[in-house]
């Protein structure tokens, strides 16, 4: 039996098939531009197999609550074409197969939870800084969703003292994402990320704020692990810094396991997504 996979990324969609044993048969990387270009695209990989299960990690926000009217449909998302569409309905009328249906950061923080840096864990977030910053969790072994999904990009920090950027995100100016994403090192700075170098100040004052977020995500869900993804994380210096600024903002106030084991890079890299999305499809035919 096989098993489709969809890593919808704001960039990029990655589209694979597995077999059982998750192995890889095919694979396709599409532009996102707009769903009618875009998911002819995505018809046309997965029209050549004979699927069980799609399982789909969508950029959002999304809706993902079973009992709403828009289950299955990316809802108020800055990629204003994709806005109100129907992505898991669009999925159904074509395959007419059970979709599993999560955020693209979920999806990533499931593949490292079963096959990454939480391999064995029961618990783990994923965070994503790039372009944007998004987050996903995973809680006894389950996603986490309510209402809605975590959006832990957008959470409200504390400015550094030194620091009087006002912030790039369109919605709350300094969130997280406004303070610490990859046009806001860029407005601030003058330079691309890859650009500055390991020593520059820049990334003391990121690690400052995404130190903070950790700390933040700590207290509320007291994951076992929190694995850094994305390509501001590329830059490895940042590690340090993080472990670093995380110890002198939770000040001792709980206990975690050690830093450099409990603040880490992810596993899986630039897989983790699909990886995620083809487990959930595989648990989707399942029944889990």
């Amino acid at each position: 039996m096989l098993y489709g996979g969809i890593e919808a990324g704001g960039t990029k969609f990655v589209c694979a098939v597995c077999n059982e044993d998750l192995a890889i048969l095919e694979r396709v990387s599409i532009p996102t531009t707009v769903p009618e270009e875009t998911m002819a695209h995505v018809f046309a990989f997965f029209d050549q197999f004979d699927l069980v299960t799609i399982g789909v990690g969508s950029f959002g926000p999304i809706d993902v609550n079973p009992k709403s009217a828009t289950f299955g449909y990316v809802t108020s998302t800055p990629k204003l074409a994709w806005a109100n569409y129907d992505f898991v309905g669009s999925l159904k009328r074509r395959y007419n197969i059970p979709v599993a249906w999560t955020t693209d950061v979920n999806a990533a923080a499931y593949g490292e939870l079963k096959k990454g840096a939480a391999k064995g864990k029961d618990s783990c977030i994923y965070l994503t800084v790039g372009t944007g910053i998004g987050g996903g969790a995973v809680v006894n072994g389950q996603i986490l969703s309510g209402y809605g999904h975590p959006e832990m990009g957008h959470i409200l920090v504390r400015r550094h003292p030194n620091d009087h950027y006002e912030g790039k995100c369109p919605y709350h100016k300094d969130c997280l994402e406004g303070l610490a994403a990859g046009p806001a090192i860029e407005a601030r700075s003058g330079k691309k990320g890859q650009d500055l170098v390991p020593e520059d100040d820049a990334w003391k004052l990121e690690a400052f704020y995404l130190a903070q977020a950790l700390v933040d995500y700590t207290l509320v869900l007291a994951p076992e692990i929190i694995i850094l993804g994305g390509g501001v994380m590329k830059q490895k210096q940042l590690f340090p810094l993080i472990q670093q600024s995380f110890k002198k903002q939770i000040a001792a106030y709980v206990a975690t396991p050690s830093l450099e084991e409990y603040i880490v890079p992810c596993a899986l890299e630039d897989n983790a997504g699909i990886t995620g999305c083809l487990l959930l499809a595989l648990e989707e035919k399942s029944g889990k």
